[in-house]
């Protein structure tokens, strides 16, 4: 992984644009006061956009393109054109861009709803990208500075679930569990599901909090290395039904806890930084990838790798399983999401290309017909499986990603949106085809 300070600056770099925008208002800073952020929120509501709003014309973002002297398309080219993708393997993103899957654009698998400016999502590390996470069509949380929420579309209200700006400690006593504590968190991601939020920070730290609890459960840290970043936590419930999670750490370890139990049952290390790990649907498999181009298939009873998944030329820090769990998908620095399977590790099944960055999160619907990639920012891109990844939709705008989630039901789609001033939460509801209900009427 990269350091973070070093690169900060040039990935956010949209203030050419910014400057022209006449906004009613500029974001506020990480250290803003309750009322700020109150008034904040008020103008933002002001400015949000619904979809009969978008039919109309109105820019889902709400930028007055019509006032400024770009148009989008033109400052679409620039910031193709200029976007500064990461790279620790120079020209990765042009090598790998020649083996590329041909997909057709233009789908619509899931429509506009709305833009809500009044919950803007954060990011702390200009890498890690998985810090929205939906638990139903209309809840969601995110990431706000040092404040974790739950936003509901249906009342379009926002709720503090956990402020780790101050100390935090775990109001229950369990004997792995760190009493102690922690004070102002950096928190580089997230992972919300079956009633459980798991947060892990720059440090080591893990903050495990169940959401029909008061108070902080279980708190950890999983190394006093200096090199200690969580880099990415997966929840999952184990062949006896029992919850867990599992923490991708950069001291090239892999943690399994008991969320029964809370404490840690396994340890896996390799020998490279774990950017992200996931868990095959049957529990047996788990894909791992971090700051090597190859990624590993491994054993989830001991950690022994079963296969390695080669053909990324960069350094990777996504993955997800689709629920069939045969076929898995890697996202890389080299601009390009790969498909596996599993029954055939040795070259991946389709290979699909960003537009100007790395792919850092990825998210299979629970029914396992689309799949969606998300660059560090203007473009998610959503793909039809059973088309074998052939047709797709691009979902265009302007902002830093800080994270992609589909609901449980497959019906929404979430894209938290990093931006000074047009920093947002985008949902996109999935289009169904309701034409046979034009009989009965």
């Amino acid at each position: 992984m990269a350091d973070f300070d070093e690169y900060m600056a040039d990935e956010y770099d949209m203030d050419d644009l910014e400057d022209e925008m006449n906004a009613e208002f500029d974001g506020r800073d990480i250290d803003a006061s309750d009322s700020e952020v109150e008034d904040l929120e008020q103008l933002n509501k002001a400015a949000d956009t619904s979809a009969a709003q978008a039919r109309n014309g109105k820019d889902i973002q709400g930028i007055p393109w019509e006032r400024l002297s770009v148009t989008r398309k033109d400052y679409r080219k620039t910031r193709l054109e200029q976007y500064k993708n990461y790279e620790n393997v120079p020209h990765s993103g042009e090598e790998a861009g020649k083996c590329c899957t041909n997909t057709e654009k233009g789908s619509s698998f899931y429509t506009f709803r709305s833009n809500s400016r009044s919950v803007r999502s954060t990011i702390l590390h200009f890498q890690l990208r998985n810090l929205v996470w939906a638990t139903s069509k209309h809840d969601v949380y995110l990431l706000s500075n040092y404040s974790i929420s739950h936003w509901s579309s249906l009342t379009g209200c926002r709720n503090e679930i956990l402020n780790v700006k101050g100390h935090v400690a775990p109001s229950e006593k369990h004997p792995e569990s760190l009493l102690e504590g922690f004070t102002e968190t950096q928190v580089s991601t997230l992972a919300v599901k079956e009633r459980l939020l798991v947060a892990g920070g720059f440090q080591g730290e893990l903050i495990c909090k169940h959401l029909d609890r008061p108070g902080v459960s279980f708190c950890s840290r999983t190394t006093y290395t200096e090199n200690a970043i969580t880099n990415a936590v997966d929840i999952y419930r184990n062949s006896s039904g029992a919850l867990h999670f599992m923490a991708s750490n950069n001291d090239c370890g892999v943690r399994d806890f008991d969320m029964e139990r809370y404490q840690l049952v396994q340890l896996f290390r390799y020998l490279w930084p774990v950017n992200h790990s996931s868990l095959s649907p049957d529990g047996k498999l788990v894909a791992v990838v971090g700051d090597d181009p190859n990624g590993l298939l491994v054993d989830s009873s001991n950690g022994q790798t079963i296969g390695t998944l080669k053909g990324h030329l960069d350094y990777s820090f996504a993955s997800a399983w689709h629920p069939n769990g045969v076929t898995f998908a890697t996202g890389n620095q080299d601009k390009t999401c790969r498909i596996w399977d599993t029954r055939k590790t040795s070259e991946s099944v389709a290979v699909l290309r960003g537009n100007l960055g790395a792919v850092r999160s990825i998210r299979f619907t629970s029914d396992g017909r689309y799949v969606a990639m998300a660059e560090p920012a203007d473009f998610v891109h959503v793909y039809d499986t059973k088309t074998g990844y052939k047709k797709e939709q691009e979902i265009d705008f302007f902002g830093e990603i800080s994270g992609i989630s589909f609901s449980p039901d497959t019906e929404s789609l979430f894209i938290g949106v990093w931006d000074r001033t047009y920093g947002s939460l985008l949902e996109y509801g999935r289009t169904r085809d309701y034409s046979y209900l034009d009989s009965l009427l």
